[in-house]
């Protein structure tokens, strides 16, 4: 198995200590989809701190309160036997008035998945907002809110109608890992094994560390999800089935999505919807778990564009319900590696991790920006695609890094490939640079898997392209 030891988390962890390091009463709200480590990092963070750390389940208020008083005893060293607090409020006062008694080392108090203790009871968010403008807000303590559910927790805890509205001092999205951070967890992978084990498992580290360093890549892949043992071959129902009322449904819309459909209508066909107007519940509360996000193209406005197209938004989810979810018969009936190694190894897959190279190579923009690797520092990021006039045909641009203030763009064409047409890939690039309107700065970037096709690559390259190979990439930024 891959390594347990932390890794990552560097930025996040040091906004963390930022606040803990601040006078006075903090209260962080850290949300992120569920296995993306919210609780690794808060156990990080913790090490060496006074810390009350309190998670709430999918229970009833009353049974949830009864777990907290007990959390609240043992850390105030009383005995677990004594009765549990009548209200939230009873117990929120107890370590108040704790505090105080105490007025001394700062406390940190962590209330995990606390969407699961709010959602059985509404007043929570009401009853702590009271809590810290009568008591918490003079005490030296810092509290994190943590939530699995990104829709709650930015309309119930960050919203302006709700109650601690106004209350927080820093708020922080976790998300998975990008492929050069999923490097980190891998030490045993090349750069390419990387990108393959990233397409497959994406960023999330708890999926990470069910790769097993000493077996090859596609005997992970067969062990881990085309196996009914597999430990990771039910996941995405799973998750389903925890946080959504009616799970076949969205189990449904994620099939469509997955299989390739990605504007509302035909993901309601290929779901078996009756009627766009229902798809949108669908995709609204999908998005809100993290799961899928709408992109638009390069320079088009999110909110007005037409042209949003729906896709899963993590790679872990797209490749289950592109590739294991249309096999679930063959691995139920114990055929499962028939069928990865017949028809998913292969060309499709190829063309798969070819896709989420593109992904890969746009993180690789992100960080290379902040070190100052580009020729200008750039704004914005992202993909174009839409019409052609001049071929009367669909095409896009790969990877875009900008500035719109300063009219500096970077193209670039991303090839997942053994063996490569360079001149007619960079003669496309630049033709197409032509459709990305407004920049006056054009500068071009060729990212290809191998360091052969990269070194190729360099010897016919103009001043204004760069040539990456999956090695320069990760090699770049491994400092």
């Amino acid at each position: 198995m891959a390594g347990a030891k932390f890794v990552g988390r560097e930025r996040e962890l040091r906004t963390l200590a930022r606040m803990w390091d601040r006078d006075g009463f903090q209260m962080m709200v850290l949300y992120g989809r569920r296995r993306i480590g919210k609780t690794a990092l808060l156990d990080e963070f913790a090490v060496g701190k006074r810390t009350l750390f309190f998670t709430a389940r999918q229970q009833t208020s009353t049974a949830n309160l009864r777990d907290f008083s007990r959390v609240i005893y043992g850390f105030f060293g009383l005995p677990a036997t004594l009765p549990a607090f009548a209200l939230w409020q009873d117990a929120f006062n107890f370590i108040i008035e704790k505090q105080r008694d105490q007025s001394a080392s700062r406390l940190l108090l962590i209330f995990d998945e606390f969407p699961y203790a709010a959602m059985s009871e509404p007043s929570l968010p009401s009853t702590l907002q009271i809590a810290i403008d009568h008591g918490f807000k003079d005490s030296p303590v810092m509290i994190v809110l943590c939530g699995s559910n990104e829709g709650f927790m930015e309309s119930e805890v960050l919203g302006v109608k709700s109650p601690l509205y106004g209350r927080r001092t820093g708020q922080l999205r976790l998300t998975a890992f990008d492929a050069f951070d999923t490097a980190l967890m891998l030490p045993f992978a090349s750069p390419e094994d990387v990108v393959r084990y990233y397409a497959i498992f994406g960023g999330t580290p708890y999926y990470l560390k069910q790769i097993q360093s000493d077996l090859p890549y596609e005997e992970n892949v067969i062990d881990l999800l085309f196996d009914t043992s597999g430990l990771l071959y039910e996941e995405p129902l799973m998750l389903l089935r925890q946080e959504l009322r009616d799970p076949a449904v969205y189990n449904s819309v994620m099939n469509a999505i997955g299989a390739g459909a990605n504007r509302q209508h035909t993901i309601a066909d290929k779901a078996g919807l009756s009627s766009t107007s229902s798809i949108s519940k669908y995709l609204a509360v999908l998005a809100d778990l993290g799961l899928i996000e709408r992109h638009v193209p390069f320079g088009e406005d999110v909110a007005r564009s037409r042209k949003g197209l729906w896709q899963v938004r993590d790679p872990f989810f797209s490749f289950w319900y592109r590739f294991v979810s249309p096999h679930a018969p063959e691995v139920e009936s114990g055929d499962g590696d028939i069928a990865a190694r017949g028809e998913v190894f292969g060309p499709a897959l190829d063309t798969y991790v070819g896709q989420i190279f593109e992904d890969v190579c746009r993180q690789w923009l992100v960080r290379a920006n902040r070190d100052g690797l580009l020729p200008f520092m750039a704004t914005r990021f992202g993909k174009w695609w839409g019409n052609d006039p001049r071929l009367r045909e669909q095409t896009d641009v790969d990877v875009i890094a900008a500035n719109p203030g300063t009219k500096d763009i970077l193209l670039g064409e991303c090839k997942w490939r053994e063996s490569l047409d360079i001149v007619e890939t960079m003669e496309t690039l630049r033709f197409r640079s032509a459709l990305v309107k407004g920049y006056e700065h054009r500068s071009f970037a060729l990212f290809v898997k191998t360091d052969e096709l990269a070194d190729a690559a360099r010897r016919r390259a103009e001043s204004d392209m760069k040539v990456y190979g999956v090695s320069d990439m990760f090699s770049a930024l491994r400092s």
